[in-house]
C-alpha cells in the first residue's frame, strides 16, 4: 500500500497593513495545504489560530541595506518549511522571498501585486515578472498577454 500523500506545503508571504489582510483574504484557498506565513510584525502570529509563523526584517527601497539581514532569514525559513509553493501579496520583503525561493527551492512562486495598485502595478510588482512563476494583478485593466495576469481579486 503507498503511503499516504502530503499536503501541499504553502509558504504565504506579506509585508503590513493592506499586504498582510489580502493575505489573509486568501486562507480558504489554502484548505486542505500545510501552510506557514512570513511577515514584518510579530503581532500578526495572534491572527493564525497556530499556524507557523516567521517575522522577518522589513525592508524597502530606502534601507536596502538590510537585505544582508533578510536574505539569510529567507535562506533559513526555506530550508526548514520546503515549500512547494511561495505565494506573496508583495512588497519588498515578498519580492525578496520570492527570489530565495527561486534560488533555494523547487517551489512555484506567485506574486499577487497590491489591490491599491489600481493605475500601475507596484515597484516591487513590476519586478516581480523577473522571479514569479505566476504574476498576477487585481486589475483586469493592468492585465496584459505577457503578463502580469488577472485571475480575479482578492478583496
Amino acid at each position: 500500500m503507498d503511503p499516504p500523500a502530503r499536503p501541499r506545503r504553502i509558504l504565504a508571504i506579506a509585508s503590513g497593513g493592506g499586504h498582510w489582510v489580502q493575505l489573509q483574504r486568501l486562507r480558504p484557498a489554502f484548505e486542505g495545504c500545510e501552510v506557514a506565513y512570513v511577515s514584518v510584525y510579530p503581532d500578526y502570529a495572534d491572527d493564525l489560530g497556530g499556524c507557523r509563523f516567521y517575522t522577518i526584517t522589513d525592508v524597502s527601497r530606502v534601507n536596502i541595506r538590510k537585505l544582508f539581514v533578510i536574505v539569510p532569514q529567507f535562506i533559513c525559513i526555506m530550508l526548514r518549511e520546503r515549500p512547494d509553493v511561495v505565494i506573496t501579496t508583495g512588497s519588498a520583503p515578498g519580492l525578496i522571498g520570492l527570489a530565495v525561493a527561486r534560488l533555494t527551492t523547487r517551489a512555484k512562486t506567485i506574486w499577487i501585486d497590491s489591490i491599491a495598485n489600481c493605475e500601475r502595478l507596484s515597484s516591487s510588482g513590476r519586478q516581480a515578472r523577473r522571479v514569479a512563476h505566476q504574476w498576477l494583478t487585481q486589475w483586469p485593466e493592468l492585465a496584459r498577454p505577457e503578463g502580469p495576469h488577472y485571475w480575479g481579486a482578492v478583496l
